[in-house]
């Protein structure tokens, strides 16, 4: 990894090593703070028909009392803008007084009659007033000022709406929707949702307009937190004001898939102080996207407190461009090979085969053979517990030094070395040794694998503010041009399930975002007294985490991915009960993106990742898509399904499940 930025600190944030939040100004939003000094600040968005008064109301009623204390509603044509004014004043009749926030897209209309209405709108500057129809056109400098123009002549009636009714606004960008113009100028880049959000805030600020949120919304979370970054330098170096953030990733998913892949961009993010509301966006009903949301955030309440951080002198990250640290190959670890996932059964004691199932191995005793799911893991730590039988060919086993010196077979296990260890030992592993230190030690640990060729680091702390310790800790090895590879380990004692995920997301995912990290391990170590059984569901929670963390930050696709939206009034079928559907049919196709999308709005432009698209584009009508090429139109929903697999099935990308 070329050094890139030689600064103590980048401008993106305040600091690298102290948590410290940026400090934006406040933006009032009814009588929510969004910024300044105030609380980071959890919405969500409803999925009833906006039309249905009384079935959107009580939804609302159950985001708020959920924690959500901004609501947003969709409003695609006039009728809803309008119905918004019955929903608002059923809510205040209820007493409930949360603000809502008005969803526009494509009609600046819609969203001038609810700013009149509601304490706050949020534009897409992608399809406000622009041009989106996936068309490549040369725009010359004079077409594409007189397009700015045309844009502010149909822009600046909203700004003048809510800066006369104190309406709040958002400028969202979102990656796969950003207009054919800024396509043909910047690109499908970080940059280019910058500069699509900066058009549409000069247009504000030329009226002095500065009650504004800006997102830099992506269902790629390198992507997501890419822009984010770049939006916060451009910011400063354009002597913009320094606006609040609305953090999200856009089509995160379902259950532990959209939870993680919320938790690496949103964390991300968070870890270093930039984020002023969250949305988490599940394929799920909105009242649980509040509890995920509060508890990544509540994470930083007290984070100020942690254990002070060498302060990097020298930052060879480029924090706006993916590009993998280079290391070294030892054994699987490092150059060329995925992250490996590491799973921790230290505390199973005499595991039997038939348990390994829980690290993705499953025996077939009748056949006396081994088959591995999507997500087998690449090695298992058994610490001072060995493995008694022989374990399927492809996954290793790593011992503590201690058990592995005395081990009768030291050839296809390999060690495990505390620093002490290490440099009181006199015999090592010929091919693989895995040295474990705090990020504390990495001095000592540059010292001592200086010369050595077969060592894999493994990387832990104990520090409060985790993903920056470790960071600092990986700058020291760059700085010091050492390429030994390392795993990135995490524990968490006694978690709850989604504390373990986000947790891990956020300080593993933010890790990988940044290209540090050839492994994962989460450890099993300070866990508390808990049956066989409860163990060995915490082994099958780190593995499968393992895996989704990596997938989620892009770093290694092991499984189907779904890039689906999580629903809204505009969505034209059941969001929920068509992706498992879906899932149950095509789950087995490993590395396979397919978006599922409820409308056009959420179609092409936000399922900008996908490989094969399933959208609504009428009642009981899908499009289906290759990339963001239309194949077929207009498909009944009933044969949707099959049509979908039929087409990934021409595209020579479709195998039969294999049953386990």
């Amino acid at each position: 990894m070329d050094p890139i930025v030689k600064v103590s600190e980048p401008h993106y944030c305040n600091s690298l090593t102290s948590y410290s939040r940026r400090k934006t100004i406040p933006v009032r939003v009814g009588d929510v703070l969004i910024g300044g000094d105030n609380p980071i600040v959890v919405q969500s968005m409803t999925t009833v028909d906006t039309m249905d008064t009384m079935g959107s109301v009580e939804q609302c009623i159950r985001m708020i009392e959920s924690g959500c204390q901004l609501v947003r509603i969709t409003a695609p044509s006039m009728k809803e803008a309008e119905n918004l004014r019955n929903i608002k004043a059923e809510l205040r009749k209820r007493g409930y007084t949360t603000p809502l926030v008005a969803d526009i897209h494509f009609t600046p209309n819609a969203a001038e009659l609810a700013a009149r209405i509601v304490e706050k709108v949020r534009i897409n500057p992608g399809n406000y007033a622009d041009k989106k129809k996936f068309e490549v056109i040369e725009y010359t400098d004079e077409s594409y000022q007189d397009e700015l123009a045309r844009i502010q002549e149909r822009f600046l009636p909203l700004v003048k709406i809510c800066k006369e009714n104190g309406t709040a606004m958002r400028i969202g960008t979102n990656h796969g929707s950003l207009s054919d113009r800024i396509m043909s100028r910047y690109g499908d880049t970080p940059l280019g949702m910058v500069e699509s959000a900066l058009e549409f805030l000069r247009i504000c600020e030329s009226e002095n307009f500065h009650d504004i949120v800006i997102s830099m919304k992506s269902s790629n979370t390198q992507v997501m937190v890419q822009a984010y970054r770049l939006l916060v330098q451009k910011l400063d170096e354009g002597g913009f004001k320094p606006y609040p953030l609305h953090l999200g990733v856009t089509e995160a998913g379902e259950a532990e898939d959209g939870r993680i892949k919320s938790a690496v961009g949103i964390g991300t993010l968070l870890e270093d102080g930039l984020g002023d509301t969250v949305r988490v966006s599940l394929t799920e009903d909105p009242e649980f996207e509040a509890p995920v949301a509060k508890a990544l955030i509540d994470r930083y309440t007290d984070r100020a407190d942690h254990q002070a951080i060498e302060p990097i002198s020298d930052y060879s990250i480029n924090p706006f461009e993916y590009t993998k640290r280079h290391t070294k190959e030892v054994y699987n670890f490092g150059d060329h090979n995925v992250p490996r996932v590491i799973t921790d059964i230290s505390r199973v004691e005499k595991i039997t085969e038939k348990e390994m199932k829980a690290v993705g191995h499953f025996y077939l005793p009748e056949l006396d053979k081994w088959k591995m799911n999507d997500i087998g893991c690449d090695f298992v730590y058994s610490g001072s517990n060995p493995i008694p039988f022989m374990l399927p060919n492809g996954m290793k086993e790593i011992q503590n030094y201690e058990i592995w010196k005395q081990a009768p077979d030291q050839v296809n296990k390999f060690p495990l070395f505390s620093l002490p260890e290490a440099n009181a030992s006199e015999i090592s592993h010929s091919e693989l040794n895995f040295l474990e230190i705090l990020d504390t030690q990495m001095d000592e640990a540059i010292s001592f694998v200086e010369e050595k060729k077969n060592w894999v680091l493994i990387l832990k702390t104990n520090n409060k503010h985790g993903m920056p310790a470790m960071r600092a800790a990986m700058i020291k090895l760059l700085q010091s041009k050492n390429e030994i590879p390392v795993v990135m380990k995490v524990s968490y004692p006694d978690q709850t399930t989604d504390m373990t995920m986000l947790y891990t997301a956020t300080d593993v995912g933010g890790l990988l975002i940044d290209g540090l990290g050839d492994g994962i391990m989460m450890s099993l170590e300070k866990e508390g007294e808990h049956t066989r059984e409860e163990i060995l569901d915490q082994v099958k929670l780190h593995n499968s985490v393992s895996f989704g963390v990596l997938q989620a930050a892009r770093t290694r696709m092991s499984k189907t991915e779904y890039i689906s939206c999580p629903s809204c009034g505009r969505t034209l079928f059941d969001l929920q009960e068509t992706t498992a559907m879906i899932r149950k049919r095509t789950d087995h196709l490993k590395g396979v993106k397919i978006g599922i999308m409820g409308c056009i709005v959420n179609g092409p432009g936000e399922m900008a990742d996908a490989d094969y698209g399933y959208v609504g584009s009428g009642k009981g009508k899908i499009t289906l898509y290759k990339g963001k090429e239309v194949v077929k139109r207009s498909v009944p929903s009933e044969n949707a399904v099959d049509e979908l697999i039929e087409i990934i099935r021409e595209d020579g990308m479709w195998n039969e499940p294999e049953s386990i």
